[in-house]
Order: C-alpha cells, then sequence, then structure tokens
C-alpha cells in the first residue's frame, strides 16, 4: 500500500513539474483579418491564405500544435486595434499575423511596441510608414509595401504607354498615399503631370461629383481603389461614358475585383498595373501555389488574390521561424524574431528576405488585364523586377528626403 501511495504521489509530482511544459505544446497564433465593409472580400481571401500555409504542416511545428484564433476589424485603425487587444490580451496569443489594410498596420506596430513579448507578423497590410518610420522592433512585413508594389509602373506608362498626364483618384488613407507616391515619383522624374488628385474615404458610394471634376485633357486614370469601392468607381465611371485608359493600383485590379459581372469587365481589359503576384506568372512556385489555392478553396477566385497571397507568406514566414527555434517561445519570442530576422526562403513568387526595419525585399511584377482562355480576367505578367527594396534602389538616406507619401506629396502638376 505504501508503494502504491508513493508511486500515486511521484505521478502528481511529475505530471506536476511536466504542466509548463504541456502548456507550452500548443502554439497560439492569432489572424486578423478585415471580415466587415468594403474590404470584406479581401479579408476572407486573407484568412485562406493563413490557413493554406498551416495545412501544409497540418497546423503543427516541431511537435506543437498551432491554434489559429481570429479576430475582424473593419479596416479602420480603431477596430485593427481593438481587435489586436483580443487576441493579444484576452486569447493570449503569441503571434499575431495581421491585419489587411494600411492605416490599421500602423495602429498595429504601435501597439506592438506596448507588448515586446508577443511577435507581430503583418498580414497584408502595406502602408509605407509601418516599418519605414518609426518601426517596432517585434513587427515584421515580409509582404512589401505600397510604394514597392507599384515598382517600374510610373516608367512603364510613360515610356510605354506614352501617357504624359494623368489624373488620380484613390482613397484617402495611409496605404493609397503609399501607392500614388510609388507612381508618381518615377513618372514625375521622366517629365509626367498630375494636375488632379482625388481623395475619396473608404465606403463611398456615389462617384458621381469625382467624375465630373475629372479633367478632360489628361491621358489617363491612376485609380487606387480597392473592394467594393474599386468597383462601384469604375462601374460609374463606365456608365458616365469615360473613356480615359486606366491604370490601376494594386488592388484596384485584383482578382477581389476582377471576377466582378456586368460592363465592368470591358471597362478595365487592358488596364496596366502592379502589384506583388501576377496571374499568369508561369514560374512553377506560383503555379503550385495557385492549384493549392483552387483544391483548398473551391469557392474561391480563379486565382488567389495579393491577400491570400500575403497572408500566406506571412504565415510561412512564422512557421518556418518556429521550425528554426524548435516551437520554443519560452523566452518571451527573442529567439523566434531573431531567426525571423535572418529568414530567407522561396514563396509562390520568388524568393523573399527582410531588411534593417524588418520589411521585406521581393519582386514585383508589372501587368495588364486580359481576358483568359477560360473566360475569366486576369492579369497578365508584362515585367517582372526582382529584389525590390523599400527604397527602390536608392539609400535610404537619400529616399527619405522624398518625405512621408501624404495627399499633397509627391506633387508635379
Amino acid at each position: 500500500m505504501k508503494i502504491a501511495r508513493r508511486s500515486l504521489f511521484l505521478g502528481a509530482l511529475m505530471l506536476s513539474a511536466l504542466s509548463p511544459a504541456l502548456a507550452q505544446e500548443t502554439i497560439k497564433v492569432g489572424g486578423l483579418a478585415t471580415l466587415e465593409g468594403p474590404f470584406t472580400v479581401m479579408g476572407e481571401d486573407g484568412l485562406r491564405g493563413v490557413r493554406l500555409a498551416l495545412d501544409e504542416v497540418n497546423n503543427e511545428v516541431a511537435g506543437k500544435k498551432i491554434e489559429l484564433i481570429t479576430a475582424s476589424s473593419d479596416a479602420s485603425p480603431d477596430s485593427a486595434l481593438k481587435a489586436a487587444r483580443k487576441l493579444v490580451e484576452q486569447d493570449g496569443v503569441q503571434i499575431l499575423i495581421g491585419p489587411l489594410s494600411g492605416s490599421e498596420g500602423i495602429a498595429v506596430k504601435d501597439y506592438a511596441k506596448s507588448h515586446p513579448n508577443v511577435t507581430f507578423i503583418n498580414g497584408s497590410s502595406a502602408a509605407q510608414d509601418t516599418t519605414l518610420f518609426d518601426p517596432a522592433e517585434n513587427f515584421f512585413r515580409f509582404s512589401t509595401d505600397g510604394v514597392q508594389w507599384m515598382a517600374g509602373l510610373g516608367e512603364y506608362v510613360f515610356k510605354e504607354k506614352g501617357f504624359r498626364k494623368v489624373a488620380v483618384v484613390a482613397e484617402d488613407y495611409s496605404f493609397p498615399y503609399s501607392q500614388v507616391q510609388g507612381f508618381m515619383v518615377p513618372f514625375c522624374k521622366l517629365g509626367g503631370k498630375v494636375p488632379e488628385k482625388f481623395w475619396v474615404p473608404i465606403g463611398n458610394k456615389d462617384y458621381s461629383s469625382v467624375i465630373a471634376a475629372l479633367p478632360d485633357d489628361v491621358d489617363a486614370i491612376f485609380v487606387a481603389l480597392g473592394g467594393a469601392d474599386a468597383v462601384n468607381f469604375l462601374s460609374q465611371y463606365q456608365q458616365a461614358g469615360g473613356e480615359a485608359p486606366i491604370i490601376g493600383g494594386s488592388i484596384t485590379v485584383d482578382q477581389t475585383v476582377l471576377g466582378s459581372k456586368g460592363k465592368i469587365r470591358e471597362a478595365i481589359i487592358g488596364t496596366s498595373a502592379a502589384g506583388p503576384t501576377a496571374d499568369t506568372w508561369d514560374d512553377p512556385r506560383w503555379t503550385e501555389f495557385v492549384a493549392a489555392y483552387k483544391k483548398a478553396n473551391p469557392d474561391g477566385f480563379p486565382f488567389p488574390s495579393l491577400f491570400a497571397h500575403a497572408y500566406y507568406v506571412n504565415t510561412k514566414a512564422a512557421l518556418l521561424a518556429l521550425k528554426e527555434v524548435n516551437g520554443d517561445l519560452s523566452d518571451g519570442g527573442k529567439k523566434f524574431r531573431e531567426a525571423l530576422s535572418k529568414l530567407k526562403f522561396d514563396t509562390p513568387t520568388g524568393p523573399v528576405s527582410i531588411d534593417e526595419n524588418r520589411n521585406g525585399i521581393a519582386s514585383i511584377f508589372i501587368t495588364e488585364v486580359v481576358e483568359g482562355e477560360d473566360g475569366n480576367l486576369v492579369n497578365k505578367v508584362v515585367k517582372v523586377a526582382e529584389n525590390v527594396n523599400q527604397t527602390l534602389g536608392e539609400p535610404q538616406a537619400e529616399f527619405v528626403k522624398n518625405g512621408p507619401p501624404s495627399r499633397d506629396n509627391p506633387d508635379c502638376k
């Protein structure tokens, strides 16, 4: 009897000693995406990217289960901050992947500074400010930013399309500011002019006043709108008889917009754009990713959107770094973040590495919208720029002299 009691005591003692380790067997990962408002379809596809990366490892790294806890925002910084707080302070996530849109990213980056033991990895948010100015040491972005996504587009439409005067229509927040800067800086340096810029709120439904005010003597319109906003503007511009060629921001003619029904299809065929993905790229890394996306998401888009790609790449980075440290986050994630800082890996769109601001260096694609063999609209590759960094090849000290992108910066009327 004494032996039995002693065995029970030792067993209980062993379980007690192991309980902290057992508590570490599950790694909590937060997935923050915009699932409300005009960017809802983008957020849904972003989370498809997260789940695709997790499925590849059967939700497990180094013998430890990955538990995904999701939270939604509505594309506003306040809602993103509220969702991040819920994931970190109530759910106890050790790694947070997200958010989706530009100003949300700036808010989450600032919040990250108050939780140094939690690691924040971007979703698809692409405001340049998030990592170039006042970055957080525990915020990483492998999916590049909105300025990078425009690499080469200004030169392309100036030299190849012959556009000299372009009007701008864009949403009034940080991501479109980055897109407009990325387009305008090279376009203006070549001698291009932008006589008018129209900034509209997210969720705007009536573009009649903007369309009526567009100058008649421009060669094209650069449109940096996304989701339902892009669909509404392009539809109304086409219905109003607008004939100027469209130059697209990275999410203006993304798969989340190309799948729209009606006459909008005719209006956007031939649209030049640039971004981190291109539907028709024939590289095996991309075609394998497309096949896996379609198999896992029969209800998804004909091709993964840039949101699915961005969330996938950032989730992949988290998994690779977790593997590097054998899933050990017991030091508050310090070794994990060191592994992230040194990480280089192959993505569906080519290799990515990380700079001193923890921002990705990767390939960017110039594209044109065409009708695919199956009748769906796709972004056809025109040109690929490899290893595009956050300062578009310029030394950082020189690049930052351009100043942070804003409604008024840059300017070349």
